[in-house]
């Protein structure tokens, strides 16, 4: 009889490590569908952003804000199209053509110099680590422009998420034990403010960060200046990284000019992302969301590894939600310890 409930308590056990290892592996064959679920939450949190910055103006209901939001975001982006749409065409069209030529210009130009055959070795020692970070930027632009059924699911999931927040967020909390809902729940709100305090400030940066481009490469006189600061306003979405693919083109342009053009469009690359990081992010990050530097860039590498250019693009709002929760969950209810939450209620 002992050797009998010894038989079933293994089967049980083994049974049980079976089934996890197959949920282990199910999450992992759904990480993709995971990743767009997620996207659909970020886009969700900034309409709900809007919406709520709208209704401290209008004492209207959330449903009448939130249409109000999407019919004035539908009709501001077909506004610029209309507007800046055929110059954003050409000058990307003419950009795609000119940075092979400005590539091989500058090229000819490093093997003319003193110097030219000394950075020549540094520059074929990257060009393989740079030649990465180029494709995957291209590769964001392709899933942008190519992934449209996804991107599509994102925008309606986001919409679905944006109408009954509090529906979505109960239905989760319905997956926690009762004991533990007051503290999940708090975890929850606190990393959703999070996540819209960072998409605040990082849709500011961004658009400072385009304009300023956009004016120094037009007084610099490099060409194709709009769609420049275009890219640069849409790749500082993705911090560190984003900004140093975006600046690649610009310089090449530049030394098509001349080379005091492309050194003076070096610079000025330079000093717009010692403003971002030592003048803006300090300012924007008081009333948002504080990174460490180390750990964002590891998040990128490693969400970049792991879902391609889909990870790279949705790492920092990821990590600014698992840093949250590690800091409400684990530091403070498990361990202890007393630490500062970012989104958390003064």
């Amino acid at each position: 009889m002992p050797a009998s409930s010894d038989l079933v308590l293994f089967t049980r056990k083994s049974l049980i490590v079976l089934a996890l290892l197959a949920v282990l592996v199910l999450c992992w064959a759904l990480t993709p569908v995971f990743m767009l679920v997620f996207g659909a939450i970020v886009v969700a949190a900034m309409l709900l952003s809007l919406s709520d910055l709208l209704r401290r103006v209008l004492p209207v209901p959330h449903g009448v804000a939130l249409a109000i939001v999407l019919v004035g975001l539908t009709g501001g982006l077909t506004l610029l199209l209309w507007m800046f749409g055929a110059q954003a065409t050409r000058e990307l069209s003419t950009l795609s053509e000119s940075l092979p030529g400005a590539w091989a210009q500058f090229q000819q130009w490093l093997g003319e110099t003193s110097i030219g055959s000394l950075v020549q070795e540094q520059l074929n020692a990257i060009r393989d680590n740079l030649g990465r970070v180029v494709t995957s930027a291209g590769a964001i632009a392709m899933t942008v422009s190519s992934g449209t059924v996804d991107l599509l699911l994102v925008l309606i999931g986001a919409i679905y998420i944006a109408a009954q927040p509090r529906m979505y967020r109960n239905g989760l909390l319905h997956l926690v034990p009762r004991s533990a809902k007051p503290v999940a729940a708090d975890a929850l709100d606190t990393s959703g403010r999070a996540l819209r305090l960072w998409l605040g400030g990082q849709l500011v940066a961004m658009v400072v960060v385009g304009i300023l481009t956009g004016i120094g490469l037009w007084l610099l006189g490099v060409p194709a200046a709009f769609a420049l600061a275009l890219i640069a306003f849409l790749l500082d979405f993705v911090p560190i990284i984003g900004p140093i693919v975006a600046a690649i083109p610009g310089i090449l342009l530049g030394f098509t000019v001349s080379p005091q053009v492309g050194f003076a469009t070096f610079a000025l690359y330079v000093v717009l992302q010692q403003i971002e990081s030592n003048v803006l992010q300090p300012l924007i990050q008081q009333r948002a969301v504080e990174l460490p530097p180390a750990l964002l860039l590891f998040s990128l590498v490693v969400f970049g590894s792991l879902q391609g250019a889909v990870g790279l693009l949705l790492a920092a709002p990821l990590t600014v939600v698992v840093y949250v929760l590690v800091k409400r969950l684990y530091v403070r209810e498990l361990l202890g310890g007393d630490t500062a939450v970012p989104g958390e209620r003064d």
